[in-house]
């Protein structure tokens, strides 16, 4: 059954560059941005937005097993998602994006090159309408060269799109009070994938969400010695609630009243891990997990978020 809750607001290289340097050519990829560059303004001062908010803003965090994807239904009618599960569920994924209106994504982002992210990104690429793809700036010695890469890139190609590059500063979306920011990764080389995840941070009115792929605790300190504005009301908590990541001080700093989990049932790697569980309690987070709750869906008109939990899986 599902339930729900609300709460008040709380006052370089690209990653294709190695084996799919010759693909990226053959297929005549290329690099592009979403329009004009916007940037953070000086001293990590959030954006403005272009509006006050009119609407309502739902961010639904999909159970997709042990993995990640989260679908933003914007203000005005667009869609936006981040991250796309594995492989095992591509279909069920894409066959869900269209039941929930989301036949055309205007953004698609790859937090990472992990298969837990990309799994199904490249049969939501192929089934789906999709105008721009975001993913992130890695080290050529750590650019994966799996099938599920190639197989992303090779839809990408077939759909003629360009890869845009992820920089910190960039404002990726900012429309009927919407903003869309990119916060990391903040360095170019880094000895684990997961800390090239894309973070994005989303506000809404009063309210804001932190989506932070896999970054661990190192990208996390770079956030922090940068300044950014990272508090929000709701976090998706970094790398499946492991430890690695959600450390004390990023997790001061977010301040967030409500954590999201995604994670799969009776997962091999124990996530969450009880030592960030301990963590977000003692901060007051509520938390909330794909695994015992299903899809959740977050909602706002910029003066409160509202939770819905055990709405269907991505199965």
């Amino acid at each position: 059954m599902a339930k729900g809750r609300r709460y008040a607001k709380r006052r370089r290289r690209p990653w294709w560059a190695a084996l799919a340097a010759v693909a990226v050519a053959a297929a005549g990829l290329a690099w592009q941005h979403l329009g004009p560059q916007l940037s953070l303004p000086a001293g990590g001062q959030a954006a403005q937005p272009d509006a006050p908010p009119s609407g309502t803003l739902q961010v639904y965090f999909l159970d997709v097993g042990q993995g990640d994807s989260e679908l933003l239904c914007m203000p005005g009618g667009e869609h936006i998602l981040i991250d796309a599960g594995t492989a095992a569920t591509e279909e069920e994924l894409a066959a869900e994006l269209e039941r929930l209106g989301a036949g055309t994504l205007d953004l698609v982002v790859g937090t990472h090159p992990h298969a837990d992210h990309i799994g199904g990104m490249a049969q939501v690429v192929s089934a789906l309408e999709v105008k721009e793809i975001l993913l992130p700036q890695v080290a050529e010695d750590m650019t994966p060269t799996t099938k599920t890469y190639e197989d992303l890139l090779e839809s990408i190609e077939q759909k003629g799109l360009s890869i845009t590059p992820a920089q910190p500063g960039q404002v990726v979306w900012n429309k009927d009070g919407a903003v869309l920011e990119v916060l990391a990764p903040n360095s170019q080389e880094y000895s684990n994938l997961n800390n090239y995840s894309v973070v994005l941070r989303l506000t809404y009115g009063e309210d804001s969400f932190l989506f932070t792929g896999d970054a661990e605790q190192e990208s996390e300190e770079e956030m922090l010695a940068k300044g950014y504005d990272l508090s929000a009301d709701v976090l998706k908590c970094g790398h499946h609630g492991s430890d690695t990541s959600t450390s004390p001080a990023f997790l001061k700093a977010v301040s967030p009243s409500a954590a999201v989990i995604s994670c799969g049932e009776d997962n091999d790697y124990g996530h969450p891990n009880q030592e960030t569980l301990d963590k977000l309690a003692q901060a007051g987070a509520e938390v909330y997990r794909t695994d015992t709750q299903g899809t959740i869906l977050a909602q706002t008109q910029g003066e409160g978020v509202t939770f819905t939990t055990g709405l269907p899986s991505v199965k």
